[in-house]
């Protein structure tokens, strides 16, 4: 039986993780897979993080591409030519004369540049410096929502278990039925009547446990997605240690300004507005003249026809300006181009940043409705609890019939599995509702796993 997964520091890697599962699969069977144990193990299998870890190291590089732009470039090159001459010419009657001549030669060159005035390669180094922010953000983005992921699988998969095994115990409670129901028919006191009802509702019971069992299954292979680990026992939600805690800042006015401050998502975007607006800068630097400092160290033998066999070592060093005239109208179209794109990021910050309010403001009500709501069901199961043990004593007394002690039982199986919804949901509320914050950590997690139990 699969129990947990934890990154250690002495096994770091792929490796550190399938090494770690080993020694919990064999070590520690007894213990179910919890919520933080499934959390860290995401850490380390999940896809989407591996990926999102991969493209954050690729951006960064963007930074060390740019910073090179300004570093000494220094070059060698060295050629080496057999060349065939074929000249004509008067000899001393005036009378033209071919000669044909073979030669080799040979240039080796080193050449030394350093920018010095290059205003599209400062603007591309601070864009640059953006599009790293921006790789860091996608992937505190993907690490926040993780958390979301891994407690929607989690607490799905406990949601399915939950409903088969309140349809077991319908099922047991629709057949002790039948077998009175039966029993009353052959004493004379029942009829057929409530034997053919009480069957029709356990062939329904049937229908339904199929669907929750494959559900079951269904759930438990989203977790298993999720760590890559084989999954035969979740643990459950321990409802005694479960605290109903309202939203922590109690305003959604503040949960605004937390978010506008951490959210990964609009700090994607804050950072790709900035990057547009230096792509601006960049493209309007197209029209600026260049200066670079320039040195070369040349040696050189029988480079030129006019002087065969002949050798040159040459040394400069200087100033190269380089001023743009005329480029078809390009720079132009790549500073219209930049503007659009630049608009383009504003408006789609500022439509995230409303969509980011709305759905903070969901997740904040599921948070403080849902401990109301779950407060209400808990009412509400005590009260169908009450009502089943009533019917019985009334079906006792001749005044209620099977049926009526049925679809009491069915009320108490529907108020406690929305119960049990309830309380995911709350818990899940409060999970996207620090991840939209930008909140959502390893504490979190840990929080809501010590609602858990292990059997």
């Amino acid at each position: 039986m699969v129990l947990g997964w934890k990154n250690t520091p002495a096994l770091t890697g792929l490796g550190g993780w399938t090494l770690w599962v080993g020694i919990v699969c064999t070590t520690q069977a007894a213990m179910a897979l919890d919520l933080g144990s499934a959390y860290e193990a995401a850490l380390g299998q999940d896809a989407n993080i591996r990926a999102a870890r991969a493209a954050d190291d690729a951006g960064r590089e963007r930074l060390h591409q740019a910073r090179s732009q300004w570093l000494p470039n220094v070059s060698f090159s060295a050629t080496r030519n057999k060349n065939q001459l074929d000249a004509s010419s008067p000899n001393a009657l005036g009378i033209n004369q071919d000669t044909q001549s073979e030669y080799f030669s040979q240039n080796q060159t080193l050449t030394y540049r350093q920018a010095l005035y290059n205003k599209p390669k400062v603007a591309d180094f601070k864009q640059a410096g953006y599009q790293v922010a921006d790789a860091d953000a996608l992937l505190a983005r993907e690490m926040q929502n993780l958390t979301t992921r891994v407690g929607e699988a989690y607490f799905g998969a406990l949601l399915a278990e939950d409903q088969v095994a309140l349809l077991l115990s319908q099922e047991t409670l629709a057949r002790t039925q039948l077998d009175a129901a039966q029993k009353s028919l052959l004493g004379g006191s029942g009829t057929r009547t409530d034997i053919d009802e009480v069957q029709a509702r356990l062939d329904l019971n049937a229908a339904q446990l199929l669907e929750a069992r494959q559900n079951v299954d269904y759930t438990r292979q989203q977790v298993v997605a999720l760590i890559n680990q084989p999954v035969t026992e979740l643990a459950p939600l321990n409802v005694d240690r479960l605290q109903l805690l309202p939203p922590n800042p109690a305003t959604f006015s503040e949960w605004q300004m937390l978010a506008e401050r951490s959210s990964p998502e609009i700090t994607v975007l804050q950072a790709r507005v900035e990057a547009a607006r230096w792509q601006i800068e960049k493209s309007r630097g197209g029209h600026l003249p260049t200066l670079d400092l320039v040195a070369q160290w040349s040696i050189s033998d029988s480079e030129y026809v006019t002087q065969l066999k002949t050798s040159y070592n040459t040394r400069s060093m200087g100033l190269q300006l380089t001023v743009p005239l005329y480029g078809g109208g390009y720079v132009d179209s790549t500073v219209r181009q930049a503007v659009a794109e630049y608009e383009r990021a504003v408006e789609t910050l500022e439509a995230t940043r409303r969509d980011l309010g709305i759905r903070l403001y969901k997740e904040f009500r599921g948070v403080t409705e849902g401990v109301l709501r779950v407060k209400a069901l808990e009412q509400a199961v005590r009260s169908a609890e009450q009502a089943v043990v009533s019917s019985r004593k009334s079906s006792l007394a001749g005044v209620r019939t099977q049926l009526d002690v049925l679809k009491a039982d069915s009320q108490k199986m529907e108020s406690m599995r929305d119960l049990a919804q309830a309380r995911y949901l709350y818990l899940l509320s409060r999970l996207r509702l620090t991840a939209l914050a930008g909140l959502a950590d390893k504490v979190s997690v840990d929080e809501i796993n010590s609602y858990l139990k292990n059997k």
